[in-house]
């Protein structure tokens, strides 16, 4: 999403969309005492913040990798279900023969599609925002991949060690 759209929602409550001072937020300056001068450099200094995002978007627009609520399934949700949050065929005629209920199956079908809904509903809210909610999704996935790693590790040498296993991070039998 653009710069300029997470700089009006920053700004929204004292100026318009174009980088504008409202003129209601300049009278309200002055009825306080606030000299016009003061004001004035103020608008100036935001208004030129605002040129400045808006001709970074013109020139160097930011990347928006755009995400669905599919690139969240697990693997096995993946096999399950269609990006929409249908169940498969092959699933369903599978699940049939091993004994799963039609009105269970009815009931996973209505779980996945309301979670996707939401994420579309979530992703299209922060987009009026300017933020990308599927990459901030992936980014935090992404950050705790990473952390579970380095606390593995710190538990490899906290057991080469010889620490207590009620300080380890993980149960040692089961985290290898």
């Amino acid at each position: 999403m653009s710069r300029i759209k997470r700089w009006i929602n920053m700004h929204k409550e004292e100026f318009n969309a174009d980088g504008t001072l409202k003129d209601e937020v300049r009278q309200q300056k002055l009825s306080k005492g606030t000299h016009p001068g003061a004001i004035d450099s103020y608008a100036r200094r935001v208004k030129e913040e605002y040129d400045e995002w808006k001709h970074l978007d013109e020139t160097d627009p930011e990347p928006w990798p755009i995400y669905t609520a599919y690139d969240f399934f697990t693997e096995q949700e993946k096999k399950e279900f269609n990006p929409d949050g249908s169940l498969r065929p092959e699933y369903v005629e599978y699940a049939r023969q091993i004994g799963i209920s039609e009105s269970a199956l009815e009931q996973l079908e209505w779980r996945k599609k309301i979670e996707v809904d939401d994420y579309n509903e979530m992703s299209a809210e922060h987009v009026e925002q300017g933020i990308n909610f599927g990459e901030w999704l992936m980014e935090g996935r992404i950050v705790n991949s990473r952390t579970y790693v380095q606390r593995r590790q710190q538990m490899e040498q906290d057991l080469r060690n010889f620490e207590d296993a009620d300080s380890l991070p993980f149960d040692k039998d089961t985290a290898f």
